[in-house]
């Protein structure tokens, strides 16, 4: 069984593409293959800035003989119709087969479709691949049709068995495939031939190309930490930025260089982010200090000076550019110095949030005065919450986060603490865009938190006030995303709040009602990921004072927790039961069987003993849920469980006494409010 080895080499394909491109490759080959009769054992995918790569092992020689089966037409049929069936299947008569059917006789032809070689299929549906490959973006060269993200240089296409190596062949825009590759740009730029993968791989790596990315990457982050070590430093990690370089070299050669001394006051982040964006190095820090004082950059030559050329050039270009960075910093502190960060938020009154509400400006004015609102709800002080959020977007005006948006939040501790702002208000500055997704830092800090809440909020019911709400798929102005931040910053904190009032005073014009269903169903993704079913959730949104999140998720894993247990699930049937006939002589009698029970009416044992057993757990229910104690109310109830299996093996309800029947259906009523109390079990599914 042969090996195939493919390998499509051409100019830089983009870092970000090309993991994405191997994966395509491996399974537009692969898909291929299998398509037209071929199997295999395993298959790798590889990547380098100039190559794509795809070793198929164990792959068949040929695909199998196939016979098909075609019924034509009938014996007594028309003589044109025989001769159109015998076109169609390349037969002649005689080679036709008479079969008995219902209604008489038919011809029928069995075709047999001979195997194909490995060679023929390969080049057919490698051929397809490339013609049909799924780049985001594509280039034509030359005076050829061939598309493909950089001009395609050659073609490796070999099958190896034990005979050796053969060349598919085929040819794709006078591209003609061979068993050449070259190695790297410029340490090994001359053709060798190759023979196997195992052969390809070693002597790319002789022609100082190493091509598994993650050895590149493993190359880069060990010799970096390695030099940043031996110097008492620590390299900053950044697992993005490691595998955008690895894809940008097909040798990495790790260099360490210095930071001038002017930029080192510079914030550590703005240092990290000009290098990240601008240079594509990694950050090394001093952890004694905090500060980030040497880079590293990755070449992707050996030089005869250890790479002293490639520094000196790096460090002019990085130079200029951590020179503006320098600028812009030390421009903003003399804003903040001169009018504090209230002179960065006057322009905001020129910047518009959204047509239909208004500028930043007076959006800034809406979150303090809900911040103010929630601040004694969340354990902060008004003040502190107002002045946090009139100052904690001013760093959209700073030239800093016009140059780095990424940097918004952070650069505006900064630049509060530059003022003497109180520590509260600062981390505010930073804190309220948090948490941004689902593994980001929730706020704990009460002025953070009560301005986080006002901005999230204040987003969430604008939006829905002008209509402009998620739909499908698609969600522009990240409403999800903040839904789950209000629910992430409610129950990390604990926060007990009631969110249809907040909703209503972040913007009359939004339906409170419709909001709350829109976090209801967020809470729900959020926690069937921990393990709490949706028919759980569902009955305890049914419960009163459900925008109260925090009381909401703990009814739920009470509820959760209680159902896993036999006496749950046991009890739940025995209230579903009792609901199902309790309602069926409701619809049947046209009245509300509520209230009435009496135990004098109680005629046998069982019946007495359940009577007993409400009258008993009743108090305990009510005074577990008085003090929210969910799990104890529950456990309450189980001691229900047994009198109201007993109840309905040995009682019938609908008796032929009306008095009887009338009291034994209060008496189901009974038990559907007491379990009631705790959460709406007819939403509870099985």
């Amino acid at each position: 069984m042969p090996d195939l080895l493919i390998e499509l080499f051409s100019e830089e394909i983009p870092a970000r593409m090309q993991a994405k491109a191997a994966d395509d490759l491996k399974r537009m080959v692969t898909d291929g293959l299998i398509e037209a009769g071929l199997t295999y054992a395993s298959a790798g995918a590889f990547h380098t800035p100039r190559r794509l790569a795809l070793s198929v092992e164990g792959l068949t020689a040929a695909s199998r003989d196939t016979v098909e089966e075609r019924k034509g037409p009938r014996t007594d049929a028309p003589e044109k119709a025989l001769e159109g069936f015998l076109r169609s299947t390349g037969l002649t008569r005689d080679q036709l087969e008479i079969r008995d059917e219902k209604k008489g006789q038919a011809y029928f032809a069995r075709i047999t479709h001979e195997g194909r070689s490995a060679q023929a299929i390969v080049a057919e549906v490698l051929d397809a691949a490339i013609r049909n490959f799924p780049w985001p973006k594509s280039m034509r060269w030359g005076a050829g049709d061939l598309r493909w993200v950089r001009p395609l240089h050659s073609i490796l296409c070999i099958l190896t068995d034990e005979q050796g190596a053969q060349v598919v062949p085929m040819q794709i825009e006078g591209i003609e495939a061979g068993a050449a590759t070259r190695g790297h740009r410029f340490m090994g730029p001359d053709a060798f031939t190759v023979s196997s993968f195992e052969d390809y791989e070693t002597k790319l790596k002789r022609a100082r190309v190493m091509l598994r990315a993650e050895e590149r990457a493993e190359t880069i982050w060990s010799e970096a930490s390695s030099q940043a070590f031996a110097q008492g430093l620590a390299l900053v990690e950044d697992r993005g930025l490691l595998d955008e370089v690895s894809g940008l070299v097909e040798w990495p050669v790790v260099l360490m260089g210095e930071i001038g001394e002017e930029f080192l006051d510079l914030p550590p982040e703005v240092l990290q982010t000009s290098m990240k964006e601008h240079q594509k190095f990694f950050s090394v820090r001093d952890p004694r200090s905090g500060k980030i004082t040497r880079f590293v950059t990755v070449a992707n030559i050996e030089t005869p000076d250890h790479g002293a050329t490639i520094l000196a050039g790096n460090g002019k270009v990085l130079a200029a550019r951590l020179s503006d960075a320098k600028f812009f910093w030390e421009n903003d502190l003399r804003i903040v110095e001169a009018g504090g960060l209230e002179a960065m938020v006057e322009g905001l009154s020129n910047v518009t949030f959204h047509n239909k509400l208004g500028s930043q400006s007076d959006r800034i004015a809406r979150i303090a005065a809900l911040a103010r609102e929630i601040a004694p709800q969340v354990s902060a002080e008004a003040d502190a919450a107002e002045k946090a959020a009139r100052v904690a977007k001013a760093d959209l005006r700073s030239e800093m986060v016009g140059e780095f948006p990424e940097l918004q939040g952070l650069m505006g501790r900064y630049y509060a603490q530059a003022q003497g702002l109180s520590p509260e208000i600062a981390a505010a500055a930073q804190e309220h865009y948090q948490p941004l997704g689902p593994s980001d830092a929730v706020p704990s800090a009460p002025v953070s938190v009560a301005v986080a809440l006002a901005d999230k909020l204040d987003t969430l019911a604008g939006f829905w006030a002008i209509d402009e709400k998620p739909t499908g798929s698609k969600d522009p102005f990240a409403l999800r995303r903040a839904a789950l931040g209000v629910i992430r910053l409610v129950l990390s904190n604990g926060l007990r709040l009631k969110l249809r009032d907040l909703l209503a005073e972040a913007d009359a014009r939004a339906s409170a009602d419709d909001l709350m269903s829109f976090f209801h169903d967020r809470l729900k993704v959020h926690l069937r990921a921990e393990g709490i079913p949706h028919d759980v959730i569902d009955a305890c949104i049914a419960m009163p004072g459900n925008d109260d999140l925090t009381l909401l998720v703990a009814r739920a894993e009470a509820l959760a927790a209680f159902l896993k247990t036999e006496d749950g699930t046991n009890l739940t049937q025995g209230f579903r039961r009792a609901n199902n006939i309790l309602t069926q002589a409701e619809e049947k009698d046209g009245v509300e069987y509520s209230y009435g029970a009496d135990a004098k009416f109680a005629e046998s044992a069982e019946e007495k003993a359940l009577f007993a057993a409400l009258d008993g757990a009743q108090p305990k229910i009510d005074a577990a849920m008085a003090s929210e104690d969910f799990g104890a109310a529950m456990a309450a109830m189980a001691s229900l469980r047994a009198p109201i299996d007993a109840f309905f093996e040995a009682v019938q309800v609908n008796a032929d006494n009306q008095v009887l029947r009338r009291n034994r259906l209060n008496l189901l009523s009974r038990i559907r409010a007491t379990c009631g109390a705790v959460a709406d079990l007819t939403k509870i599914e099985g």
